[in-house]
């Protein structure tokens, strides 16, 4: 099998990783992959947002099978476009992808089906904006209604800080289009969740659960990232919690989904908060997470491509996906100054790793054989062990092999949930 993966980040490398599993593949081809994917596929120049090229060359290259990883392909259509060309795709088509394009329809489907999610006003006029946050409850949430990289989510602490929010997004435009539209929401309090699903529009099979850790600097402070960090499993997800997700929110999302002619297959992402009155939705994502999907994947046991047909097919049942008990934690390792400016151009020079860990590369490119960083989210490190604190351990003790000028990465991710687990 040729198999086509668009995308270059540090999710990619991983889906890359594990699908190489299968001995059917004959061939990987990542658009546009990056510097440290091209070990494991073939990187092509085509933008993961160049669908028609992308479309062109499945065709010519006779791909088999194709996956969709990151958001904005699957917003722009790309599914609906390679589709129509004969590729078999994994991933939402254009109208399912909205769940994660539009923080408005997201919410309003949730309003609609009652799965349970924080209160909301939505916005396109900036005045009255304004106006409501100087007599709402505070703090507040201000998110843009479209895509923004992960970073399109303001907590405002106070009334000041709701305003300027409210101007960046709307009247300075931060995220560009993504903002003439917001959402004002209830802020919520208690640990939050990952839940990536596998989804084939009928049957929905939850993965094994994480945390992410948002925040560029130690103790959940400074400036929202993509995520500067992961463990899994989460330990306050628990048995009974899983269960109140699965009933309240997992299938009541796909049957909305189904209900709006909107079937979603693909990997559905939940973001979760668990609250004093039960988990509730802060976000969904059309597509694995990143870096959820580099400490998910390894613990994967089954076959992911197997998988990813199976729920293009309609035909994904829980026997096909197996999951180990061990434990995972990612550690992200960044440019100094993401996620504001930041430079480029430095070698990345990686040490022996120990067995049990697995390097991801995000934001780097090849030069003179040498890999060189290109983004702001370099890199990340992956440990898997038999606990949680021992994966958190061999995570820290590997990433210090890891340098590159300017490195920075948070010295705390698993901290919170490792006291949990103890």
């Amino acid at each position: 099998m040729k198999i086509m993966v668009i995308g270059g980040g540090g999710r990619e490398d991983a889906i890359i990783k594990k699908i190489s599993e299968n001995k059917n593949i004959e061939k990987i081809y990542a658009l546009p992959g990056n510097g440290g994917i091209m070990g494991e596929a073939t990187c092509v120049d085509i933008g993961a947002e160049e669908i028609y090229k992308a479309r062109d060359f499945a065709v010519k290259e006779k791909i088999d099978f194709a996956i969709v990883a990151p958001d904005d392909p699957l917003a722009m259509g790309a599914v609906d476009i390679l589709e129509e060309a004969g590729i078999k795709c994994f991933g939402p088509d254009k109208s399912a992808a909205e769940i994660e394009s539009s923080k408005v329809f997201a919410k309003n489907l949730m309003k609609k089906y009652n799965i349970p999610t924080a209160e909301y006003e939505v916005f396109s006029e900036i005045d009255s904006a304004m106006e409501y946050v100087k007599t709402c409850k505070i703090p507040i949430v201000i998110k843009a209604d479209g895509l923004a990289k992960g970073k399109g989510v303001i907590i405002a602490m106070d009334r000041d800080s709701a305003i300027s929010a409210i101007k960046e997004i709307m009247q300075d435009k931060k995220f560009g289009d993504s903002g003439n539209e917001i959402v004002v929401e209830e802020f919520l309090e208690g640990p939050e969740v990952s839940v990536l699903s596998f989804t084939d529009g009928k049957t929905i099979v939850p993965m094994i659960s994480s945390m992410d850790h948002k925040r560029a600097n130690d103790g959940d402070k400074g400036p929202n990232t993509g995520g500067m960090g992961c463990i899994a499993p989460n330990p306050f997800y628990t048995e009974e919690i899983a269960k109140r997700c699965l009933d309240e929110i997992f299938v009541p999302t796909i049957d909305a989904m189904n209900k709006e002619g909107r079937t979603f297959k693909g990997c559905l992402y939940f973001g979760l908060m668990i609250t004093e009155d039960g988990p509730k939705v802060i976000e969904y994502n059309c597509r694995f997470g990143d870096p959820e999907t580099q400490v998910v994947l390894p613990l994967l046991e089954s076959d992911l491509l197997e998988i990813m047909i199976a729920v293009r097919e309609g035909r994904l049942s829980e026997d096909i996906v197996k999951f180990s008990k061990k434990s995972a934690c990612c550690v992200v390792m960044a440019s100094g100054g993401y996620p504001n400016e930041y430079e480029k151009g430095y070698e990345i020079k990686i040490g022996k790793i120990s067995d049990n860990s697995i390097v991801y590369i995000a934001g780097a490119k090849r030069k003179d054989d040498k890999l060189i960083t290109n983004g702001g989210r370099v890199l990340g490190l992956t440990a898997i062990d038999d606990t949680l604190e021992g994966a958190v351990s061999d995570a820290y003790d590997n990433i210090e092999k890891i340098s590159f000028k300017k490195a920075y990465y948070r010295k705390d991710i698993g901290s919170k949930a490792l006291i949990e687990a103890l």
